[in-house]
């Protein structure tokens, strides 16, 4: 059984205490199906996240089956199914797969045949199994609830809760989805709770909770609705509600309470007497089960991205495109790279004019040269931090919603990123190293060349990391990207390779410039006679290499500790 015990929740809203619920008092037994009903700002999916826990209550208590939820623990991933109003799923996976892919998430099998099994009953109780490979983006909108829902049972939860699931349906698709919860709410006498605004189908439910501003107006069987209101339709009931305060309605309620709830148990007795409703089973219930560990989760994970990523053509073909016209914009300019550098004659000229001519000559060389090295340098930088950004900016906060709602379900957080890292540094690696060795293919890389390529690496990682970072910080998508682009911009002016910064600024900006440590580094790589050729034409200061790796890594840890942080935290709208 549910209870709630004067449950309210609170927040401030301009210097004021609003409550969103108020004192909320119910019971709900096992095997019921209460819709959850009233007007818009009523408070229904707040109180549906509170009874979740994702909204921390104010006041009162919430009781699951003797245990004080708001004091002991919460519910365990495994008993409680939570059905959001968005989609949770991924629209390149087919529908078999989004299942198979929850059911590695949440439940350990001890065997593929068992896994199988429990894909297999979960699609046959939503009657998903005929359109099993079809693909999600192509499922009508009752479909993709039907797909929410069987995601949600493959833990066979004891308390399955609905947000809103038939809004936007068409009224047969509206009507298949409530039955289907009426079938649902009978089996292991798993209790249903459904937030709808529409009044249609109420015959089917148990129990109908009516709320005004957040408080009861009433709470009884749906057949005894209009009669309570004094209405001839439901349709009229909202507008009633209109005609007094929350406050009364409320007060009407508590005066009648006892009469409806007296009729709510004769009506339950009646179903446990004729069959329809049984007693909740144990076999194959929520306890019997286990949460899969971090490595299993983490596989899962980065095999539903792979197979993301191979499928969403727009994606693979601007990774290409990326990867091949990346480099061909650096070897445009490699040819001035690759000139000669004039050495001093060891002999002094006796001409004046001649050696005079041979300097200008020489430092000529030096300035074509040694600005062509640095600025390509600094190219390659850019634009594999140009990579970076595209990587990951996106990577979480544009799967924020389905995310959330997988580690309300048990996901460790830190098998979600740890998956995240694996699928991006693989993508790091394959860019930095062809942005390495295609370069130096047209033209040679006039120092060391694996050093100069393990700061590529360096540096297309750390913009990685970092916009990683922003995105498990950000709410939506749109803000980490616009986030990391211009974090990119800056790193060209701030490096100082272009033009020296000023002295008071210099030492505040560049430690956070990853462009600048990752120049710095392969510069020194370059020969000595290179070397000094850059340094002729450039005026900041060059890092030690040591230094510049350290700086990196910082980096890179820095940003996987953003992610930590951002991931770890909750994010529901």
């Amino acid at each position: 059984m549910l209870e709630l015990k004067n449950v309210s929740y609170h927040v401030t809203k301009d210097g004021a205490d609003v409550a969103l619920i108020d004192e909320i008092t119910l019971q709900v037994p096992h095997g019921h199906f209460m819709a959850i009903v009233g007007p818009s700002g009523c408070g229904k999916t707040t109180l549906l996240k509170t009874i979740a826990g994702l909204n921390p209550e104010s006041a009162g208590q919430l009781i699951w089956e003797g245990r004080d939820l708001s004091r002991d623990d919460d519910f365990s991933p495994l008993e409680i199914g939570y059905v959001p109003q968005f989609s949770i799923a991924y629209d390149p996976l087919t529908v078999d797969e989004s299942i198979e892919a929850v059911t590695r998430l949440r439940v350990r099998t001890a065997s593929n045949q068992a896994l199988d099994a429990r894909i297999d009953r979960v699609l046959a109780e939503t009657g998903l199994d005929a359109i099993a490979d079809r693909q999600v983006k192509v499922l009508s909108g009752g479909q993709k609830r039907r797909l929410g829902l069987a995601m949600e049972l493959v833990s066979n939860p004891k308390i399955l809760l609905c947000d809103e699931v038939t809004s936007g349906l068409d009224p047969r698709s509206e009507r298949d989805v409530v039955n289907l919860l009426h079938d649902l709410s009978r089996k292991n006498g798993r209790l249903v709770l459904s937030v709808t605004h529409s009044l249609a189908h109420l015959e089917r439910v148990d129990s109908v909770l009516v709320m005004h501003e957040g408080r009861i107006a009433y709470h009884g069987p749906p057949n005894q609705l209009c009669h309570y209101f004094s209405v001839n339709d439901s349709e009229e009931i909202y507008p009633k509600l209109a005609t007094q305060e929350a406050s009364a309605w409320h007060a009407s309620w508590l005066k009648h309470r006892e009469h409806y709830q007296n009729k709510l148990e004769r009506q339950r007795f009646a179903l446990l007497d004729s069959g329809e409703l049984l007693e909740p089973a144990e076999a194959d219930g929520a306890r019997s089960l286990d949460l899969p560990g971090f490595f299993s989760q983490m596989m899962t994970l980065l095999g539903r991205r792979w197979k993301i990523f191979y499928r969403d053509r727009t994606q693979m073909l601007l990774q290409l495109a990326i990867i091949i016209a990346f480099p061909l914009l650096v070897t445009l300019f490699s040819e001035k790279a690759s000139g000669n550098i004039r050495r001093f004659s060891d002999t002094r000229q006796t001409n004046l004019m001649a050696e005079i001519q041979e300097q200008q000559s020489v430092r000529g060389d030096q300035a074509k040269v040694g600005s062509a090295v640095s600025g390509i340098i600094m190219f390659q930088i850019i634009l594999l931090s140009l990579m970076g950004s595209n990587n990951s900016a996106r990577e979480i906060a544009g799967e924020r919603s389905i995310f959330e709602k997988e580690k309300f379900g048990g996901l460790r957080p830190t098998a979600y990123l740890a998956s995240k890292f694996v699928f991006l540094g693989i993508l790091v690696v394959i860019q930095s190293l062809w942005m390495a060795f295609f370069v130096d293919a047209f033209g040679a890389f006039r120092g060391d060349f694996m050093t100069h390529a393990i700061f590529l690496f360096m540096a297309n990682a750390a913009m990685t990391s970092i916009c990683l970072g922003i995105s498990a910080l950000m709410r939506t998508a749109e803000q980490a990207s616009l986030l990391s682009i211009y974090l990119v911009g800056f790193q060209l002016p701030l490096s100082g390779a272009v033009l020296a910064l000023p002295e008071v600024i210099e030492p505040y900006t560049q430690p956070f410039i990853s462009a600048y440590w990752a120049w710095s580094g392969s510069v020194n790589a370059l020969q000595q006679q290179v070397h000094h050729a850059v340094k002729s034409v450039v005026d900041t200061n060059m890092a030690a290499s040591d230094t510049g790796m350290w700086i990196l890594a910082i980096h890179l840890s820095v940003g996987l500790l953003a992610g930590w942080l951002g991931t770890r935290r909750p994010h529901w709208d």
